[in-house]
């Protein structure tokens, strides 16, 4: 396989040297404890230790783009074209800062309150408490501490889902309280998913019309936008695990999750989104996007979050959660941050405010740590001129996750001694056969398929698998897309009434995906079923 490496703008392909544009400033200095060096050897260590196919970077110091890059592919096969400042990257949950900012320019215009109540802006809300749907705040939509458990409703959201954005408004009424109102930090992209409605409701206008308007293209943010790629887009990255192709334009389909996490963007984009964020919510230029006042609030703290496993490596006191960012205290600076997570993509956004610096980071590969790394590494240098082994710290977070999961597996997951896969005969398979519906997922399908027993979810487009047998009406399924939910297998507990007859089903997850809510599901069974009749 053909290697390529990057270093002073230049690209050398098995031998060959490939001039590209290299987007660093020149006469403009890096933040003091960086070096063009320092960046390349950081990256190309981190694509090596975490296989990261493509990784594009930029860094602002004083208000200005001091380096700009791309590096290796723009998906997993090696034969593909380079990354560059403008590929265009799924940017996850770094789309929260643009629904909470959007919210913020109507704050600055007066056509809303932080502190209005949600239900009289937009009379369709409704959470499962009474009380709390009344006294349910705008501000609380986007600091995680509703009480609902975390990730709670993702299941509208991910996984093949075509729930809208009225279906989950629907579905909200439903959902289950694990903690007191305000109490417990649990991340939440539902309700940045209200979040966006209320800006539709407020503005009479599509959130993706609105953001890309008043936010991407009023600040001038070069290879961004609000919507999903399409064919003929030229510069597109793939996720990991992600090969399907772009659909054409007229098809696109508006995800209900992209006030949650649904911008794309390129690092050009993002470094200027960073700048117009240091700037106060203006412009290298001097264009007033959102008030500083805005800004200050973005990221004052509203919620406090518990400490970091790494607080006592980085000088933390602190971690808090802001309207859409989080932050912390630093090796003595203040930081604020955001990673995003979607489509085999993740991104990771940081702020040192007062040393006016930021990093942004892109890459095309469903590894968290690889990402943590490079931030860790080139904020620490940016803070203090030096920095750890953050890669190797991350690295063997990585390496001592996967041991302890294969340990788990082997001593109690499905097929272990203490869950052995049973069989069962075809008239024991029967008791299961129907359609079971959950009060906010709706419905899900139990059938054959040969010997095979299936289960398939309702408003998802591929989103099945087969139910392997376990003792005790006991199963776990195994999905058909191996890549994008291989790690969201589940197991399935059939419920059965005191005659023994199969009412419903519950469900937990094997893994540690949180956006994959198994555990707020309780479909029952419905007498007759769909498929009964249909015989």
């Amino acid at each position: 396989m053909m290697k390529r490496c990057t270093l002073y703008g230049m690209t050398i392909l098995s031998g060959a040297l490939l001039l590209l544009p290299f987007h660093q400033v020149k006469g403009i200095d890096l933040p003091s404890g960086l070096t063009t060096q320092d960046v390349n050897a950081t990256v190309q260590r981190t694509r090596t230790a975490f296989n990261v196919p493509g990784i594009a970077v930029a860094i602002v110091q004083d208000g200005k783009i001091v380096f700009s890059h791309g590096y290796g592919q723009r998906s997993e096969d090696p034969g593909s074209l380079p990354v560059d400042s403008r590929t265009l990257f799924a940017i996850g949950s770094n789309s929260k800062e643009f629904t909470a900012t959007a919210l913020a320019q109507l704050v600055d215009a007066g056509t809303l309150k932080w502190n209005d109540r949600v239900i009289d802006r937009l009379p369709e809300f409704r959470v499962s408490d009474p009380w709390i749907t009344r006294d349910f705040r705008v501000s609380d939509l986007l600091t995680h501490h509703s009480g609902m458990g975390l990730g709670a409703g993702d299941l509208m959201l991910f996984s093949h889902s075509t729930f809208t954005r009225k279906d989950v408004l629907s579905g909200l009424e439903h959902m289950p309280f694990t903690a007191p109102f305000r109490s417990d930090y649990a991340y939440n992209n539902l309700l940045y998913v209200v979040a966006g409605a209320l800006v539709e409701k407020v503005t009479g206008h599509r959130w993706e019309d609105v953001v890309q308007t008043r936010l991407i293209d009023a600040a001038g943010l070069p290879a961004c936008q609000s919507t999903p790629p399409y064919k003929g887009e030229p510069d597109v990255a793939t996720g990991q695990g992600d090969h399907s192709p772009l659909p054409e334009k007229a098809a696109r389909q508006f995800p209900a999750v992209a006030p949650a996490g649904g911008i794309w963007c390129s690092v050009d984009g993002m470094a200027r989104w960073a700048q117009v964020y240091l700037g106060g919510g203006q412009t290298p230029e001097g264009k007033r996007i959102f008030s500083t006042e805005s800004r200050d609030t973005l990221w004052s703290p509203h919620a406090l979050l518990p400490l970091p496993d790494m607080a006592a490596l980085t000088g933390t006191h602190f971690r808090a959660y802001g309207y859409g960012w989080f932050m912390e205290d630093f090796f003595g600076h203040k930081r604020v941050w955001h990673t995003g997570t979607i489509g085999g993509m993740v991104s990771y956004v940081t702020f040192l405010p007062e040393l006016k610096s930021a990093v942004v980071i892109l890459t095309n590969h469903d590894d968290h740590n690889a990402t943590y790394a490079l931030a860790t590494t080139l904020s620490a240098r940016i803070a203090t001129g030096h920095s750890n082994d953050w890669i190797g710290y991350w690295k063997h977070q990585e390496d001592e996750a996967k041991i302890r999961d294969v340990t788990a597996a082997a001593s109690t997951g499905p097929g272990s001694p203490a869950r052995p896969f049973v069989t069962l005969s075809a008239a024991q398979q029967q008791d299961y056969l129907g359609d079971y519906k959950d009060d906010w997922r709706g419905l899900m399908f139990v059938t054959e398929r040969g010997n095979d027993l299936r289960l398939t979810f309702s408003k998802a487009e591929g989103l099945s698998g087969t139910l392997h047998s376990l003792p005790h009406d006991l199963f776990v399924v195994r999905w058909d897309n191996r890549e994008q939910d291989g790690e969201n297998d589940a197991y399935v507990q059939f419920e059965r009434n005191v005659e023994g007859k199969v009412t419903g089903m519950t469900m937990k997850l094997l893994g540690s995906d949180f956006s994959f809510d198994a555990q707020d599901l309780h479909p029952r069974k419905i007498e007759p079923t769909l498929h009964e009749a249909a015989r």
